[in-house]
Parts: C-alpha cells; sequence; structure tokens
C-alpha cells in the first residue's frame, strides 16, 4: 500500500519574532518540486505591526500554542504517514515530529541538522525557536512539552552539523549577550551530555558519514524524520539566511558552515539507509527577495 505524505506550509514568524520567516516559508514551498502530495496551509496569525507580547518568558507565547495546536488538528484529521513541513522558524517542527513518534510507536529516529541544538531557553533572548528539540524531549519549555505526547528517546536523536562558535565568535556572542543581558538556562553542551545526544560537526562529516550510520544500525532506527535548519550552510556561499543579513549582522549564535552539495550528500545516504517518514525545512531567509518585495510594494503603478 502507497504511504499517505501530506506538505504543510507553516510560515511561522512568532517563534524567531521575524515577520521575514513567513515569505521565506511561502517561497520555499513554491520553489519545491510539484506532485501529488497535497500541499495544506497551517493558518499563523499574520504580522501586523503589533509587537509580541512577553508571555512567561516567550514572545508570543499564546500565538505560538494557538499555531502549534492548529497543526496538530490538521495532522491527527489527515493521519498521514510521512509528513513534508516547510517553515517558518524552527518550533514548526514539533507537532508533525511528535505526530510521527507516535505513529511510529515511540521509536522514531530524528537527526537534527542544524548549527544550533534548539535544547534550551536564553534567558532575555525570549523566543520559541530556541526550543523546539528540548520540547520533543519533554523538556524546553513545559506548556509546549506537554503537547508531546510521547517525547523523543535522547538515544534516538543525532544533531548533525552543529556549529562550535570560534573564539573569535565566542567574544562576539558573549559582548552580544552581555549588552542586552542574555543567559542560557543552561548551556547546551551540558544537555546534550547529561542526555546522552550523539552530536557531530560540519567537518567531522566532510571526511565521512560513518558515525550517523552506524547511530542509525546501533539504534534500531527504521523510521527517521530529518530537521532542516537552513543556517546550518554556510552564509558565504548561500546567502538566504538569517547570518547573511546585507543590512546588520547577526552575532547571537555562531553560523553554519556546511556546502550545499555537503548537505545533499548527507540527506541523500540518510534516505538509502532507513526509511525517511519527515522532513522539515526552516528559517529561510531570502533576502534580494524579500528587498525586491518590499520594493515593489512601494511602487505606485502597482499598487493602483
Amino acid at each position: 500500500m502507497a504511504k499517505k505524505t501530506i506538505r504543510l506550509l507553516m510560515p511561522q514568524w512568532q517563534g524567531g519574532y521575524n515577520p521575514n520567516y513567513s515569505f521565506g516559508a511561502e517561497l520555499l514551498a513554491w520553489l519545491a518540486p510539484d506532485n501529488d502530495q497535497p500541499l495544506i496551509h497551517v493558518p499563523v496569525q499574520a504580522y501586523d505591526g503589533t509587537p509580541l507580547e512577553n508571555e512567561n518568558g516567550m514572545n508570543g507565547r499564546k500565538q505560538l500554542l494557538e499555531q502549534l495546536e492548529a497543526a496538530q488538528h490538521i495532522i491527527n484529521a489527515h493521519k498521514p504517514d510521512r509528513i513534508v513541513m516547510f517553515g517558518g522558524d524552527c518550533l514548526v517542527e514539533q507537532a508533525p515530529f511528535a505526530y510521527l513518534n507516535e505513529r511510529y510507536g515511540g521509536e522514531l529516529g530524528l537527526i537534527w541538522i542544524d548549527a544550533h541544538s534548539d535544547l534550551v531557553r536564553y534567558v532575555g533572548y525570549d523566543n520559541g525557536h530556541t526550543l523546539p528539540l528540548g520540547n520533543l524531549l519533554g523538556e524546553g519549555d513545559e506548556e509546549f512539552a506537554k503537547h508531546v505526547k510521547i517525547p523523543l528517546k535522547p538515544e534516538n536523536i543525532f544533531i548533525a552539523g552543529l556549529a562550535a562558535p570560534t573564539e573569535q565568535e565566542t567574544e562576539v556572542i558573549s559582548e552580544a549577550f552581555q549588552r542586552l543581558g542574555i543567559a542560557p538556562a543552561e548551556q547546551d553542551t551540558e544537555v546534550i551530555q547529561r542526555l546522552g545526544i550523539k552530536t557531530a560537526g560540519t567537518k567531522e562529516l566532510t571526511n565521512s558519514t560513518e558515525s550517523i550510520k552506524e547511530w542509525i544500525k546501533e539504534s534500531g532506527i527504521k523510521h527517521l524524520a530529518i530537521h532542516l535548519d537552513l543556517d546550518v550552510l554556510d552564509p558565504k556561499a548561500f546567502r538566504s539566511l538569517l547570518f547573511a543579513n546585507p543590512e546588520a549582522p547577526y552575532n547571537y549564535s555562531p553560523a553554519g558552515t556546511m556546502q550545499m552539495p555537503q548537505l545533499l550528500n548527507l540527506i541523500k545516504e540518510l534516505s538509502e539507509e532507513t526509511d525517511v517518514v519527515g522532513l522539515g525545512i526552516t528559517e529561510h531567509m531570502p533576502w534580494d527577495s524579500i528587498n525586491l518585495k518590499n520594493l515593489l510594494g512601494e511602487i505606485p503603478i502597482l499598487n493602483k
């Protein structure tokens, strides 16, 4: 029997507190190959210029919870075997991956291809997109973690492409944090060690992906979901990233270093090793298209 696959477009921006994530998600869905998989829009409250309210340490908490529940409702109504998610900030991954873990008896494998772990809260940088993996593990934010009926097993998670900041990046990030009063509640390295989550940096994976293949075999992973935060890519080579903002540098975390051919090779190898049942692509920030869209929006003859 053919597997039922759905695509979700969730142009959520509140998790990163950046309205540009919405347009990035829409363009991402448009760019994806066309096929017979239905594309379903998850309703997201559009940015109207109103600042997000900080609710119990998270900006836009109410909106984010409502949007999470909307995604859950859609997924449960369709009961798919496979899900593709176009985001949006990284928090869009919670609903599909939590569902898939239930669908596959709590044994889902998850590879988190990301320059950042998305495990911990940064007090003072109260954006929900720093916590989706923590939520999926039953940690993270208590209110969001409650929506994960079966937390993923730490041994079934592999973080690939995790960026280790250079000495210079560490100084810049530290200065930016001090200036804004940001402090991690718990270092992500502490959480990774405490839970025993396997990781590999981009450099290690350049030489070989054997560590990931061994993890799949040793953990007996039959069904795998892939989280792809485009921030894992090198912003010097791929410019449609938060880190490649032509107007202002982003100094709150280290940039990714992965190259596009390496990323594609990794995903293809994973697809050969086991059954990929989920793919989420997030944090697309197409600056040239964003700036051109804004310019076109101001041209009189196009707006009469």
